[in-house]
């Protein structure tokens, strides 16, 4: 039988969230274990924005120099190692990973962020992040003032075409299909000069993740700087399902304004827990996660 390794909290997801959260712990002076398994929603974004410091630095870059500064702390860990599986014991939980090891802690933190499931679109996937967007306030900027897209429909695609109208005078509304606006939303859309195309979209033209433009059924080949859509997730790890943690309406993980989950000692940060995707709003979501255990750990 392989010997669990013991430690008083365990972090599983090591990205912005996670390491925010192993750092408060550190500088408390509590033995951490990450478990990383290195695959962040973000991988394929070229620059991160809206953090202090580091704005259009690369979120590599940022993790990389996190991963520094973590370290430096020797009571916290890191391992590369995909969690799987994870339990309640009588002192708190056992978790084990891909390749075998095995994990108790009194305390856990879930920072493992979510998975876009993307539709089967040629050209999307590649372009995810680069310049098919879900967040003008990460990536608004940087495309300002070019011709646009939003692919959505209905009441969420009224909402995301004015909100994305504030960048670009130059906006269209790809509906992909007919558009389900009620007649008043088509009145306020066309008064903001945002053209409506109903035409199914075929694919996403674009080289090495930069788009072109979209093809559409029509035949029309409709040039576009950058294209933003929301897309459907799951979360990212079963982890949470496992120990009975309760999620929104949205399918974000539930937590209070401590982090804290349904599950009594266990924590949760990051994407997993709201729709507010940014490294800023993980980093603070992980130092008040990290802060909190640590003083639930002060009872025991």
């Amino acid at each position: 039988m392989t010997h669990a390794q013991e430690t008083e909290v365990l972090i599983i997801g090591g990205s912005y969230a996670g390491l925010a959260a192993a750092l408060a712990l550190g500088r408390a002076l509590r033995r951490v274990v990450v478990l990383d398994s290195g695959r962040p929603c973000n991988r394929q974004t070229p620059h991160s924005h809206n953090f202090l410091t580091q704005d259009g630095e690369t979120p590599a870059a940022i993790r990389t120099r996190a991963l520094e500064q973590v370290l430096r702390y020797p009571t916290v860990q890191i391992i590369a190692a995909e969690a799987i599986t994870a339990k309640a014991t009588p002192s708190g939980f056992a978790v084990g990973t891909i390749d075998g090891q095995q994990f108790v802690s009194q305390k856990m933190i879930l920072a493992t962020g979510i998975e876009d499931l993307l539709p089967e679109l040629p050209g999307l996937a590649e372009c995810w992040g680069i310049s098919v967007l879900h967040c003008p306030y990460c990536h608004g900027y940087e495309v300002h003032g070019q011709p646009l897209g939003v692919l959505n429909n209905g009441e969420a695609g009224f909402m995301q075409a004015r909100l994305i109208r504030n960048w670009t005078p130059n906006l269209t509304l790809f509906t992909n299909g007919p558009a389900s606006l009620t007649e008043a939303q088509v009145q306020q859309v066309q008064q903001q000069n945002i053209a409506i195309e109903e035409a199914p979209v075929l694919a996403v033209q674009h080289a090495h993740g930069f788009m072109r433009g979209l093809k559409l059924a029509n035949g029309t080949e409709f040039p576009l700087t950058a294209l933003f859509t929301h897309v459907p997730f799951r979360q990212h790890s079963t982890l949470s399902a496992q120990l009975g943690c309760q999620v929104t309406s949205a399918g974000h993980l539930e937590v209070d304004d401590w982090q804290k989950t349904s599950v009594p000692g266990v924590y949760a940060a990051g994407d997993a827990t709201t729709p507010m995707r940014s490294v800023a709003n993980a980093v603070a979501a992980g130092t008040r996660a990290g802060a909190f255990v640590n003083h639930e750990l002060l009872r025991l």
